[in-house]
């Protein structure tokens, strides 16, 4: 390399004929050829790229897309080298030849001591400055994931706490009315009751165990009135407790007539109907304990399912899993005014994605979108797959909307609407990275009031250099 050719381009002016000498001894020559790539998107910027000669073309994927940046034609336009002071920096955008030429190639570390030997002042200042940023931008985003951490764990809590109780209420339930159970049939026990007559209550207490009944509290109330109403003339005790688990089932007065038919006038009426009353009960708590834990046991798949933790990072999803167990995780936000709405396509195929990645894009829109809301709306979780190879994710809010001001800032870190200590500003910046850099898809923003869509576009073969 010529430290003569370096003299004539106005990159380099301020340098001695020994710094430009220099420059060309730690340099190499490269010359390029139409169509080659230089430097590519998202690699470590470990060389800086200065040019001598013909054009550059800088490219930059946008879902499937490639988009071109721009052009560098003009001898001293320069690219990457940012790990001299970064040690994350990366490229951000891919450099292939336009028209053929030359570059002059410098690593990264070479650049960094002789600027440190040149200009020392600068090199820290600009050290300081990176380090600031990606420090400031570390912080926030740890901030924005303990965040989101808190507000799906108080979410599960709150979700939890519910069928735990029931099931706790239930089992406290189920110690005095087993009880109870075994008081009955001690007073059965205690009366002359044949097997007969026993076999005859036992099918009595069969059939009202499998007897369903739908009906509204009016209703119910009614027939436990009538219930009470009976057991009083037949001189049953604490007939006010035994009316509520035989309405439940639908059962009248003319069922117990049968019971009083199967154990005969004289026969022992209050152990009897003690005994069928205690046994539905207990079926009834056993059936809500049931219901309980398995709530729980499905809380607990959602959040295996969401947390991905025994998937690997790449492997086939269903895409509408992923929003189902998004939407549980969050179920503690979506208040009874608010509508959700799940419009799945069956023909959506499974995409290789990370999942947990994903997930996290989902939460970030479906709570933004609940946000925006106040409580009150309708919120629409669609999918649908694209012939051309996409599969289409659609969240959408029926709130106040985005004016195009906001709209066309959204995605930008730190610019967030919410006032100051509620938000962080960078979970849709976040989603973009994931889905544009992660997985070489696609996030756009369709808002008019009442009507705001954040569309996820997501190829079906994951595509994205990770």
């Amino acid at each position: 390399m010529d430290a003569e050719e370096l003299h004539g381009i106005a990159l380099f002016d301020g340098l001695s004929r020994a710094q430009l000498t220099e420059l060309a001894e730690v340099g190499i020559d490269h010359a390029f050829a139409s169509g080659e790539e230089l430097f590519h998107e998202g690699a470590p910027a470990d060389v800086w790229w200065v040019l001598l000669g013909g054009s550059i073309t800088l490219h930059r994927m946008l879902g499937n897309e490639e988009n071109q940046l721009g052009v560098m034609s003009t001898p001293g336009q320069w690219a990457g080298g940012f790990a001299a002071w970064d040690d994350y920096g990366i490229y951000h955008a891919s450099g292939r030849g336009a028209e053929p030429g030359r570059v002059l190639r410098v690593a990264a570390q070479d650049l960094r001591r002789l600027a440190e030997e040149w200009f020392a002042f600068g090199v820290h200042f600009i050290e300081g400055l990176a380090n600031t940023v990606r420090r400031i931008e570390s912080t926030a985003r740890q901030r924005e994931a303990l965040v989101a951490l808190g507000t799906l764990a108080a979410g599960l809590a709150h979700e939890i706490n519910n069928p735990a109780s029931a099931a706790t209420r239930a089992v406290d339930g189920l110690q005095s009315t087993s009880e109870t159970l075994m008081e009955s049939l001690g007073g059965l026990a205690g009366h002359p009751i044949t097997a007969d007559q026993f076999v005859a209550l036992d099918a009595l207490r069969r059939e009202a165990t499998a007897a369903a009944a739908d009906l509204d509290p009016i209703a119910a109330a009614d027939l436990e009135e009538e219930l009470s109403d009976w057991f009083e003339d037949h001189e049953v005790d604490r007939g006010w407790l035994l009316a509520p688990p035989l309405a439940a089932r639908g059962l009248d007065p003319a069922w117990c007539e049968r019971v009083v038919t199967a154990l005969g006038e004289t026969g022992p009426l209050s152990p009897g109907f003690e005994w069928v009353a205690s046994a539905l009960s207990l079926a009834d708590l056993l059936g809500e304990v049931k219901e309980a834990t398995g709530r729980v046991s499905d809380l607990v798949a959602a959040v295996r399912s969401y947390s991905q933790l025994d998937r690997a990072s790449v492997q086939l999803t269903d895409v509408a899993e992923g929003l189902e167990s998004t939407l549980t995780m969050l179920g503690h936000k979506l208040g009874p005014q608010l509508a959700v709405v799940r419009d799945y396509d069956t023909a959506v195929p499974r995409i290789e994605v990370m999942a947990g990645e994903l997930n996290q894009v989902w939460t970030n829109l479906i709570d933004n979108a609940v946000d925006a809301m106040n409580g009150t709306g309708t919120l629409r979780v669609a999918t649908r797959h694209d012939p051309t190879g996409w599969v289409v994710v659609e969240i959408a809010d029926t709130g106040s909307g985005l004016d195009e001001e906001t709209r066309q800032h959204a995605f930008e870190p730190f610019f967030t609407t919410k006032p100051v200590g509620q938000g962080t500003g960078l979970g849709l910046d976040i989603s973009r990275r994931i889905v544009v850099d992660r997985h070489g898809g696609d996030i756009s923003i369709e808002s008019q009031p009442g009507d705001t869509v954040v569309r996820v576009r997501l190829p079906v073969v994951h595509r994205a250099d990770s």
